[in-house]
């Protein structure tokens, strides 16, 4: 019953210190003149020390506690510069404390809070007329039209509030930063980089140590050590290089250098313009594995399995390219993904390596390897009339150089039984019929130019 009229008291309170907008002549009396129809015995009783008082509606904190319907909507601020603004945040805080902790009003001063602090943020970065392309450092940046998404900037390392903030991302590098950021950007484009120097580094974490870097980062030549002052020293596991935390967020990737000597796929820490280069090489075929590891063929089962596959591909390929059928239905699509594959059989990507060791490249050639087979051997009578005999038993079915069963003359690309041609002990029928022919064209006499 008490807490009842105590609160009954303060709401009455509460309602004398607001301004009533339908009874301003009662504002307008003089302080020690009363309103008609209060009597000095109606007066309100004095709220006991400790209460906390409320504010005035003019002020620029007003958290809506009251019941006036003609106050201001939430989020629109007398403040309108920095210094006010900071004043507010300060204030609400206060608030915030001395409110009770979980109740309601506490919640609303929090909002209040955040829409002071969002309200700050977007007079320190104005949204004003940016250009929508930007061209730094060979960086390709376009502002962003989303708001919604919440990224860090990679300069300052900061969030990105797409709501109140403007940004750009590079086309090239995917580099991310605020619009106020642009002209501190110190680092090239990685794509750059890529275009015209695409290659990997093949040896294992080459590190080289601190001293050799004067002990600043790799990067933005920040000073670094590895007791973590000034700032602490992060290595990437693909440069062997040490770098700050601002150029080093510890990323994950997959190392090249220890795929193609240790077949070894586990992500390492590599720092942010390592990591963005390795993203864009993944799919790159620059990988020559008979000459940089050779022996990796030897242990690697796998990789005998599609190095097989890709060259019965490469075999196919011409029959494809003289077919109609074919070339309407795009079979040569089928490797748009992997455009290398119908060029050679010698170059590799970091993707097609990752690939085979999880087993999908193996699966996905192995289903494009019988649908181009099927098209030359069953669906294509054009196709299947390219097919070879054997010349050495003139026996069996019609041959072709995919088959497995079947060996390929080097010189003149005719096919035969496996069991019946040797590269190098069996004579090749067609090459030898060849050669005659060229020694008697050699043989017959010239036409006689006198006559």
């Amino acid at each position: 019953m008490w807490g009842a009229m105590e609160y009954d008291e303060k709401l009455a309170r509460f309602r004398q210190v607001h301004l009533n907008p339908f009874n301003k002549q009662q504002h307008e009396q003089g302080a020690g003149e009363e309103a008609p129809g209060i009597t000095s015995q109606a007066r309100l009783p004095e709220l006991p020390p400790g209460e906390p008082e409320f504010r005035c509606p003019e002020r620029v904190m007003d958290l809506g506690l009251s019941e006036d319907h003609f106050a201001r909507p939430v989020g629109l601020f007398l403040a309108s510069d920095v210094q006010q603004l900071r004043q507010a945040i300060q204030e609400c805080k206060q608030v915030i404390l001395d409110l009770p902790e979980h109740s309601e009003k506490q919640k609303d001063a929090v909002v209040r809070l955040i829409h002071l602090r969002l309200k700050l943020q977007e007079l320190k970065d104005p949204n004003e007329d940016e250009p929508n392309i930007r061209v730094l450092l060979e960086h390709r940046f376009y502002k962003e039209k989303s708001k919604s998404v919440k990224q860090t900037c990679d300069k300052c390392n900061t969030v990105i509030w797409g709501l109140i903030q403007t940004w750009y991302t590079c086309t090239g590098c995917y580099y991310r930063c605020h619009s106020k950021c642009l002209n501190l950007i110190s680092k090239p484009c990685v794509r750059s980089k890529v275009s015209h120097q695409a290659e990997y580094e093949l040896n294992i974490c080459p590190e080289a140590g601190l001293d050799s870097q004067d002990y600043r980062c790799a990067e933005c030549r920040a000073p670094i050590s590895l007791r973590g002052v000034p700032s602490e020293a992060r290595q990437c596991d693909y440069t062997g290089q040490y770098y700050c935390s601002h150029c080093h967020w510890n990323d994950l990737a997959v190392i090249p250098a220890r795929v193609v000597h240790n077949w070894d796929f586990e992500p390492r820490k590599v720092s942010r313009g390592s990591m963005r280069y390795l993203a864009l090489m993944m799919s790159r075929p620059v990988l020559r594995l008979r000459e940089i590891n050779p022996l990796l063929f030897n242990y690697v089962e796998e990789l005998v399995e599609i190095r097989k596959l890709r060259q019965d591909i490469l075999l196919m390929k011409p029959y494809f390219i003289t077919c109609r059928e074919a070339m309407a239905a795009r079979l040569l699509l089928q490797l748009q993904d992997r455009q290398h594959f119908v060029e050679n059989d010698e170059m590799y990507s970091v993707q097609d390596l990752l690939d085979t060791h999880t087993g999908r490249l193996g699966c996905s050639l192995a289903e494009t390897h019988t649908l181009f087979a099927k098209h030359i051997k069953l669906d294509c009578e054009r196709c299947q009339a390219k097919g070879f005999v054997c010349e050495l038993c003139r026996e069996g079915d019609v041959l072709f150089p995919f088959d497995s069963h079947t060996s390929v003359c080097a010189d003149c690309s005719a096919v035969f039984h496996r069991d019946c041609y040797y590269d190098n002990s069996t004579t090749c029928p067609r090459c030898a019929r060849l050669t005659l022919r060229k020694q008697s064209l050699f043989r017959e006499p010239g036409p006689d130019l006198d006559a």
